[in-house]
């Protein structure tokens, strides 16, 4: 594969000017401070809007409204894809880039989660460099650590938490006790969630990029709807007080790991003991934990979205764009990556749970719970239930021991039909490895 066109100076198309894209620039006007092997010229910018306030001068570079033809200038080298989206013009501008044998350097989770095969396929056609650091966690540089620097490594599990924006809700909640939509409200107020959080909140944002540290680390096909997910927006003030006084905290992890029949993928809300690694992590920051031999488990934390950290990882990925030729972008040529496994009873099929809901205020109650679950064969580990207050509704806790998740789950139905609780009941994993 051949390097991008150049002698010492890429020349750049950035399509998307938004918060990242503005990031960008800026950290370009300063590339003279960095420690590139080369020079970065911007040639050409492309956008929604041109006259919106971006904090940076834009005037001296070509403005092109069609971001596709941006990526067929014959005095561009490299197409940085800022536009987001995982299809529209995002996806028709990396494509022709691509096959115009150009380099493309992206920050778009989505469109590699979900378009990463036939992508990745192009970009070996065409000879061409697609790189991805800041799809994935920010300024922590992840992707050219499990892609490169842990080749070497025989990985078992990549997990962590890789959204930002529901890292802070949730240790919001179990620092002010908040409910969950209070505290969103205050997050999107400081810029920590969008005015539609549901990307974010679904668990969607986390499941793009762990698919694609799973097709990474795995030689996996990025299969977008064999991820399996849970988001944290049933997720109560009362269940995180009461999973701390268990000592576990609440957080919403995306992981990916080889199974007995292949890797699985999956996001969900998640009791983690408060001595682990995960459970330190606090506020918008992201944190990724790669296990494997010979090395063991190997820790990355930092700052996961905003317009430096993601910038930032933009400007590693130019930086690699002067080492030389291009490589296949998932790791493995797209035509050697395996399928992804899902599996058919849920989000895990075994462990232990924790249980999370308000007795009804009738009599026998507590009794007809315990009867459900003994009948379903689950048995309880640890059990928290507090006053019902003025409610009149009484906030219950229970730890089962290691059960099927479907006869919890047939349990809580049948707890439901008979009107046991006065609320929709939770259901969290417990992760049990320290």
């Amino acid at each position: 594969m051949t390097a991008p066109k150049g002698s010492g100076t890429l020349r750049l198309g950035v399509a998307g000017l938004g918060t990242v894209g503005g990031g960008l620039l800026k950290l370009i006007e300063r590339q003279d401070e960095l420690r590139l092997p080369g020079k970065l010229e911007v040639v050409a910018v492309s956008a929604r809007n041109k006259s919106r306030n971006r904090g940076v001068d834009i005037s001296k570079f070509r403005w092109v409204d069609d971001p596709v033809e941006l990526a067929l200038a014959d005095d561009i080298d490299v197409v940085v894809e800022l536009v987001g989206g995982s299809d529209g013009p995002a996806k028709r501008t990396v494509e022709a880039a691509l096959r115009s044998g150009k380099a493309v350097v992206s920050a778009n989770k989505a469109l590699i989660a979900e378009h990463g095969i036939e992508i990745a396929a192009l970009a070996e056609k065409h000879n061409a460099h697609l790189l991805f650091e800041a799809a994935v966690a920010g300024a922590i540089p992840i992707v050219r650590a499990v892609k490169n620097s842990l080749s070497g490594v025989i990985v078992s599990r990549v997990s962590g938490i890789l959204n930002g924006t529901c890292n802070y809700i949730l240790s919001e909640m179990l620092r002010t006790g908040a409910a969950y939509e209070t505290v969103l409200a205050e997050a999107q107020r400081l810029g920590y969630a969008e005015s539609d959080p549901f990307l974010d909140v679904s668990g969607g944002d986390a499941a793009h990029k762990v698919l694609i540290l799973a097709s990474i680390a795995f030689g996996a096909q990025p299969n977008f709807a064999q991820v399996q997910v849970e988001g944290i927006d049933k997720i109560e003030a009362m269940d995180i007080a009461l999973s701390n006084k268990f000592d576990y905290r609440i957080k919403l992890v995306a992981e990916a790991f080889r199974s007995s029949n292949g890797v699985k993928c999956r996001v969900a809300p998640v009791l983690v003991q408060k001595e682990h690694p995960l459970a330190q992590i606090n506020g918008p920051l992201n944190a990724v934990l790669v296990e494997g031999e010979p090395v063991g488990r190997l820790t990355f934390t930092g700052p996961g979205a905003g317009a430096g950290p993601t910038a930032a990882a933009v400007m590693g990925d130019l930086a690699r764009l002067f080492e030389g030729p291009a490589t296949p972008p998932l790791g493995k040529p797209a035509a050697e990556l395996l399928p992804l496994i899902t599996s058919e009873n849920g989000v895990a099929d075994q462990g232990s749970f924790f249980i999370g809901a308000k007795l009804a205020d009738k009599p026998g109650m507590f009794a007809d719970l315990t009867e459900q679950l003994g009948d379903a064969g689950i048995s309880i580990d640890k059990l928290i239930q507090e006053s019902a207050g003025d409610s009149g509704a009484a906030p219950i806790a229970i730890l089962t021991h290691p059960c099927p998740r479907a006869s919890v789950e047939a349990a809580l139905a049948k707890i439901a039909e008979l009107k046991i609780t006065a609320d929709t009941p939770r259901l969290l994993r417990i992760e049990t490895r320290a």
